[in-house]
């Protein structure tokens, strides 16, 4: 392969991966057309994109991009990115090697555990959140129970209230 075809190949995956930070590299080495076929049709209605790698390109052009990854590139490799999950259906034909989580070499045991980028915000808004809304009921807790007890003195009839049946009624004559 020439060198402006090497070039040529590399812009490409750099503006494939550009921005790029999550991701799993994959090895696949029983794939039949058929079987390829539906696992990209599989993925791609998962909105995951994938491509085959030339290890030693990719390898070049991750280290350019700053991501860290050293122990994947033997064998056949095929990068899939791009949404929250992988598939289990294709365990059998498809072989993980790892994942790139925020730039860095992780093993894939440790991906699949780790939650995904939403539901670790939605972890760290709920930490952040919870003192100030019990905070908030602490400080709004008096003035409701106050409120309660007006209401409940408000909707008792005139009968059952004592005080207001002896201002209510006349004072004996003075004799």
């Amino acid at each position: 392969m020439s060198k402006q075809i090497k070039q040529l190949e590399m812009e490409a995956l750099k503006q494939a991966f550009q921005g790029v930070q999550d991701m799993v590299v994959l090895s696949s080495n029983k794939f039949d057309c058929h079987g390829e076929h539906q696992f990209r049709t599989v993925l791609r209605k998962k909105n995951i994109h994938l491509q085959m790698v030339k290890n030693s390109l990719a390898r070049r052009v991750f280290g350019d991009l700053g991501i860290k990854s050293e122990s994947f590139w033997s064998g056949s490799t095929l990068i899939a990115w791009g949404a929250g999950s992988l598939l289990k259906k294709f365990d059998k034909v498809v072989k993980a090697k790892g994942a790139i989580s925020e730039g860095q070499e992780i093993p894939f045991k440790t991906a699949l555990k780790m939650p995904t980028k939403t539901e670790a915000v939605g972890r760290v808004l709920g930490l952040a959140l919870s003192p100030a809304s019990r905070l908030l009921s602490q400080i709004l807790a008096p003035a409701s129970n106050i409120a309660g007890q007006i209401k409940t003195l408000a909707e008792r009839p005139p009968a059952e209230n004592p005080k207001t049946e002896e201002a209510a009624a006349p004072a004996p004559p003075i004799e």
